[in-house]
């Protein structure tokens, strides 16, 4: 018919852009493609404001001045920041310190701040190990500010940065009338947004076998959650026939070995990526007795029986 208005989800719109050191990506659904259009514009000005705020490779950024100063005075920072430090502080609680945000300079002895790892002295992992530990990041919430009350030490947003992103980015096309979206942070934390036109469950997506990429090894629907995965795969290095993952356990200062791959499905990015870590770190004994409520999880262990499974 003559003038007839698009049906709810009938258009389609995907658009990418580079921030945060990943790639982001959405799709989105409706039946206004100018308010579409505006809507993934502001998400993206989301992205780059976050970007401009946590980076920890821009001196200027809110959370490397953290880094600069804390270690001498206590840091006044935004409110927001101050959440999400909360928040980090938190995890690492309920994860016994599997979880920490306070391995930067660790992250640097084995070489993956900005590079591809290197294999470190153990003289050198045991004096990074004395600027580790998040019960020596001080958070003030009567003065919003932030101290380290040990030198050398470095928060690092690579944990939960891309997961925090997403939820952000989820939130300003909420408010500008999307209910229909996919926003992806790197292709590693995902978010699902309803449902698309032609699934009603809810956004397929796929976990990948983290010993052969091209092969799914299981899969789920997102529909108003996110799915996050941490793997060895990821960003590793060989050393004497060895691999040494960058997902470091914090308490030993060494990569965490036994586990290929970590997936979580939470209400939030946020916590689907930072409940990653603790489940490959700890292993699936300690999950099956930790694992929050609301939370799916699918581990991919280095063993050959049943070496992928949902936790039941």
């Amino acid at each position: 018919m003559a003038g007839r208005l698009p049906a709810a989800g009938e258009l389609r719109l995907e658009k990418s852009v580079d921030a945060m050191g990943t790639a982001y990506s959405v799709v989105v659904y409706g039946s206004d493609r100018e308010n579409m259009e505006a809507a993934v514009d502001a998400a993206f000005g989301e992205l780059r404001r976050l970007d401009d705020q946590l980076s920890n490779y821009k001196p200027a950024s809110e959370w490397s001045q953290v880094n600069q100063y804390a270690a001498e005075r206590a840091v006044k920072v935004s409110p927001e920041l101050f959440r999400l430090l909360s928040e980090c502080q938190e995890y690492s609680r309920r994860s016994e310190g599997a979880f920490d945000i306070t391995v930067g300079r660790l992250m640097k002895v084995w070489g993956f701040y900005k590079g591809s790892g290197r294999l470190p002295h153990r003289s050198e992992v045991r004096a990074a190990l004395t600027t580790v530990g998040y019960r020596h990041m001080i958070l003030d919430a009567g003065h919003q500010t932030v101290r380290f009350d040990r030198p050398g030490l470095e928060i690092d947003p690579g944990g939960i940065g891309k997961g925090y992103a997403v939820d952000c980015m989820v939130e300003v096309m909420k408010r500008k009338g999307i209910s229909i979206a996919l926003i992806s942070g790197g292709g590693s934390s995902i978010y699902g947004m309803g449902a698309p036109p032609s699934e009603p469950q809810g956004w397929k997506v796929t976990i990948r076998d983290p010993k052969d990429p091209r092969r799914p090894v299981a899969e789920a629907f997102l529909k108003d959650e996110s799915l996050s995965t941490s793997g060895s795969y990821e960003k590793f290095f060989r050393s004497d026939g060895k691999i040494y993952s960058h997902i470091m356990d914090p308490r030993t200062g060494y990569p965490a070995g036994g586990m290929l791959s970590a997936s979580v499905i939470a209400p939030r990015a946020l916590d689907s990526e930072a409940w990653t870590k603790p489940m490959f770190i700890n292993g699936r004994k300690w999950a099956v007795a930790h694992m929050p409520k609301g939370l799916r999880v699918f581990l991919c262990e280095d063993r050959m029986i049943q070496p992928c499974a949902w936790l039941q």
